[in-house]
């Protein structure tokens, strides 16, 4: 399979937010956004902070990536494969398309993977992403048992 990349427009983010919020059930993510909701943010990072790339193979879409440039580093906020074409060796190759082209100049990548997403944790790590921090959160509203402190 043999992967391309190009940069997405405003034209894409009906199709963005499709494969957001298949992203949002595959990682597990409390985001309880509709698509609706998701198109409209997605076209207001992109006009702002945010940059995204969709990924094809043999024409069809086979993911994206949502990105924005730091001074020190790129985030990566958003990268997501089709469930049906996961293990195949395009989520290396749309990285290795990131690094070759909008991020050829980058220094640095950071990127978030909820703990429970064990898969994605291990794909990560595979690229030779590491642990840099934590980030812990506590649910602190009047129905919660925080009687625990």
């Amino acid at each position: 399979m043999n992967l391309e990349g190009r940069i997405a427009t405003n034209r894409d983010a009906p199709q963005l937010a499709a494969m957001n919020q298949q992203l949002i059930r595959d990682e597990g993510h409390r985001n309880s956004m509709s698509v609706a909701e998701l198109e409209d943010r997605i076209r207001n990072w992109l006009v702002d902070e945010y940059q995204a790339s969709i990924f094809m193979v043999d024409g069809s879409t086979a993911g994206y990536a949502l990105y924005k440039q730091e001074q020190d580093w790129t985030y990566l906020r958003q990268f997501f494969i089709l469930p049906e074409l996961r293990r195949r060796g395009l989520g290396r190759a749309a990285m290795e398309w990131l690094i070759q082209n909008p991020w050829r100049n980058a220094f640095r990548i950071r990127l978030d993977v909820l703990v429970g997403n064990t898969d994605g944790v291990s794909f990560w790590r595979s690229l030779g992403f590491q642990d840099y921090c934590i980030t812990m959160e506590m649910d602190a509203s009047p129905n919660d048992d925080s009687d625990k402190l």
